[in-house]
């Protein structure tokens, strides 16, 4: 029988199979211990492909779907990034690893301490964290080369666009909430361009000014 995926090679397995090939991002999984990213009930779960609750209704992006995304930004390390939606830091770890900086924003104060927490538990610095509205970015920080959006609306929001730095790339599920395509942009001198289709998959949805309100967003 088979152990317990319990270390960071084993969820680089996982992801070579979901078709990851992208040797710098493969290097930033080995080194970024997931479980120092999860609350301590799931660290077991850590190393599976797999999504975990971290507290407030909220889960992981599966780190094969995380890893997707970020594949499509092709980060080159000169990066300036903004991630839309930190949760508890591991995905903001992989783009920090991967890029110059990181100015990451999250609604749920919460849920930033402790991924502030984790952060700099894992000696990453290159990251501003923000606590507010992501739907409409951070864009006293603007322009960026690559932004994610770590949920999911049917557009892309205005601020968003508008943020991205000519030539840079932009990775959103669209779609309402549940059954959404997620599709990486680029943006042109006439705005966004879908560039890729990645793949289909569920994410919660976006909440703020330029998102879904919180009735629209506790919806089923």
């Amino acid at each position: 029988m088979n152990a317990a995926p319990n270390r960071p090679e084993d969820l680089v397995r996982a992801l070579r199979a979901a078709g990851i090939r992208d040797e710098r991002l493969l290097e930033a999984v080995r080194t970024t211990p997931r479980s120092g990213f999860v609350p301590a009930g799931q660290v077991a779960a850590a190393y599976r492909d797999v999504p975990v609750p971290i507290g407030e209704g909220q889960v992981t992006t599966q780190p094969s779907l995380s890893a997707m995304m970020i594949e499509s930004l092709e980060l080159g390390g000169s990066e300036h990034v903004l991630e839309v939606g930190t949760g508890l830091g591991f995905q903001t770890a992989l783009l920090a690893r991967l890029a110059a900086d990181v100015v990451s924003i999250e609604m749920r104060p919460g849920i930033a301490e402790r991924a502030r927490t984790d952060l700099a538990g894992q000696g990453v610095h290159n990251v501003e964290l923000r606590v507010g509205d992501g739907s409409g970015g951070v864009p006293d920080r603007a322009p960026y080369d690559a932004v994610v959006v770590s949920a999911a609306f049917p557009e892309v929001p205005a601020p968003l666009v508008a943020q991205v730095r000519p030539g840079g790339r932009l990775v959103q599920p669209i779609g309402s909430g549940g059954h959404e395509q997620v599709v990486c942009f680029v943006r042109t001198a006439s705005g966004l361009e879908q560039w890729r289709y990645l793949t289909a998959a569920c994410f919660v949805r976006l909440r703020g000014q330029y998102g879904f309100t919180q009735d629209e967003a506790d919806l089923p």
